[in-house]
């Protein structure tokens, strides 16, 4: 006889709209221009998703000059790139399609604009980050500082900026930490500039907010998603926070941990916005085996948010 075991599954969780643009992207691009097309990076921060992307005749390459065959199309991934990636591309007279999410290019024409009316930036996110270079690569450099915690906000010298301040922020940070460190820098600086609107994604806000809604109600959590993943990294720690010291990033590489679902009742799955549905499926499927198991979908909010195909793909 099977042990009973309740599992809370939060929604939303896995692909969000820019996830799902970038990979049609490809896609398009493939069936439209044929194969091999270039990829400037990892489309999204998914393994399985870039193998089943080369299976079709896509080619990942870390920098434009890894390309081989100048003639065929690069495609920029959905973490956007600096500036100077689109100018090389024109020198070499590359086709390219930019898969740059809208709520990224958002960040950028933001950092332009505020750059434009005489800002100092500051630009809250994650050192070498795919998202932070290609943020901070839209000015010359030196025109956005990053700050990635509370103690870089304390050591900010408030003599060294002369020049009205803003802040803009990676669209995949916790929205809790992010709220700490921006709640410091108008201690700071009473007057700084925050985005009209909030540069955290409502994909990132909505799947924290399902993790933290059923977190403390489990003995353990997973969430699916790859270790560069910022969202999914993001979201493990979401889950400790609201309660589930217990809580684990799915890779591919990871075993189950069969022996702790175990001695588990309640265990809570999410998924990060670029981690395939069906590696939910599998998961659930794999816990289904040795345990008689319960699922309840936990709702916080519906999305219908599509975004629309680069003009060169219609």
């Amino acid at each position: 006889m099977k042990k009973e075991l309740k599992i809370y599954l939060a929604s939303p969780r896995g692909f969000c709209a820019g996830v799902k643009r970038a990979i049609e992207i490809v896609e398009k691009s493939i069936s439209k221009f044929g194969a091999p097309v270039y990829v400037r990076h990892e489309i999204v921060h998914n393994k399985q998703v870039v193998e089943e992307l080369k299976e079709k005749g896509a080619i990942f390459v870390d920098e434009l000059s890894d390309i081989e065959d100048a003639s065929r199309p690069v495609i920029f991934s959905a973490h956007g790139v600096p500036k100077s990636v689109p100018k090389e591309a024109k020198l070499k007279n590359l086709s390219f399609v930019d898969a740059t999410c809208p709520l990224v290019s958002k960040v950028h024409r933001e950092s332009e604009q505020l750059y434009k009316n005489g800002f100092d930036i500051f630009l809250i996110g994650h050192k070498n980050h795919p998202e932070v270079i290609g943020t901070m690569g839209q000015l010359s450099k030196g025109s956005i500082k990053l700050i990635e915690t509370k103690n870089d906000v304390e050591l900010i010298k408030k003599e060294n900026f002369k020049k009205p301040l803003a802040y803009i922020t990676q669209t995949t940070l916790s929205v809790d930490d992010t709220a700490e460190i921006i709640a410091a820098l108008k201690k700071k600086f009473p007057k700084i500039k925050a985005p009209i609107k909030e540069d955290i994604c409502y994909a990132t806000t909505n799947r924290q907010s399902a993790v933290k809604e059923i977190a403390s109600k489990c003995d353990m959590f997973f969430v699916v998603g790859s270790r560069n993943s910022s969202n999914s990294v993001r979201l493990v720690e979401v889950a400790k926070k609201a309660g589930c010291n217990n809580s684990h990033l799915m890779h591919s590489e990871k075993e189950i941990p069969y022996h702790e679902i175990d001695d588990s009742s309640t265990i809570g799955i999410s998924s990060g916005a670029s981690a395939p549905e069906k590696l939910v499926q599998t998961l659930l499927d794999n816990i289904k085996k040795n345990r008689k198991v319960s699922i309840e979908e936990v709702v916080v909010a519906e999305e219908k948010v599509v975004f629309k195909l680069p003009k060169e793909l219609n």
